[in-house]
């Protein structure tokens, strides 16, 4: 029996006359791995706003584990159990690798603003917590050596490492990924399939994964949605995905399809 986590019903939204995305219909279950495909401007990331609250939805209906997500604010989308990266990175750059980290730890919390204004016993014991758990994360991540240095100096592919671990530090159900392998070499790619396949298992996480590098979303997802004008034109397994005829024609091509499937 399969553990429903995120159910998507009739989803879109509306800028002025433009519907950027309309009638998506889209589930995940707990643990999966799935990819959200498309061309550039198929609405992929304006999906990810509305399901992470930075939009709000003018049609339809986001259910989160049987709460209605519509209408929360960005915090507290996180605070119920969803995570997310960015296409465009966006760390705090003038603060540390840890610091970073730590922002997203300050989420969760105990301690009030009260206990931070008067340095009461509890804010030290909830900094001490927040500080051993972000150091835990960038060690899993590789990053724990340069735990002090600005963000901004890290190479691009650390930057990346850095923005999921931030993520992950929220403690969510649901991880996000908006094209996490964009600006990567091959080796770097590679390295970031081994890596969402770790923390998927680590973290008993479920991933929804936007990316355009084919070869990664065939090689790690399980199901695939696929976007087009802001429609949904087909789902399934990467296999009938990348055999799917509306799918070649609007995204693939008849030569990535085949490359794809000889790999």
């Amino acid at each position: 029996m399969t553990n429903l986590l995120l159910n998507v019903e009739n989803l879109g939204i509306q800028f002025g006359g433009l519907k950027a995305v309309q009638q998506v219909n889209m589930h995940l279950n707990q643990g999966e791995l799935v990819g959200l495909i498309g061309p550039n401007g198929a609405g992929k990331t304006t999906t990810f706003n509305m399901l992470t609250g930075v939009y709000a939805p003018t049609e339809g209906v986001i259910t989160f584990q049987g709460k209605k997500l519509n209408g929360l604010d960005p915090y507290k989308v996180t605070q119920s159990g969803i995570s997310r990266t960015f296409q465009n990175i966006r760390l705090f750059k003038e603060l540390s690798v840890l610091d970073n980290v730590k922002v997203a730890n300050h989420s969760l919390a105990k301690h009030g603003i009260m206990a931070s204004i008067f340095r009461l016993p509890n804010f030290f014991t909830g900094e001490q917590t927040m500080t051993e758990e972000s150091e835990a994360f960038l060690k899993i991540f590789g990053l724990d050596k340069y735990k002090y240095e600005l963000a901004k100096n890290l190479p691009y592919g650390m930057q990346r490492r850095l923005e999921i671990a931030r993520a992950l530090a929220a403690k969510p159900r649901i991880l996000l990924l908006d094209e996490p392998a964009a600006g990567m070499n091959p080796q770097e790619t590679h390295d970031l399939m081994e890596l969402i396949a770790f923390i998927r298992k680590e973290f008993d996480l479920t991933i929804l994964l936007i990316e355009h590098d084919m070869s990664l979303v065939m090689g790690i997802c399980e199901r695939i949605y696929v976007l087009d004008h802001g429609q949904l034109i087909a789902d399934g397994t990467p296999i009938e995905i990348r055999n799917n005829p509306k799918v070649i024609e609007a995204y693939l091509g008849e030569e990535v399809a085949e490359n794809v499937t000889s790999e």
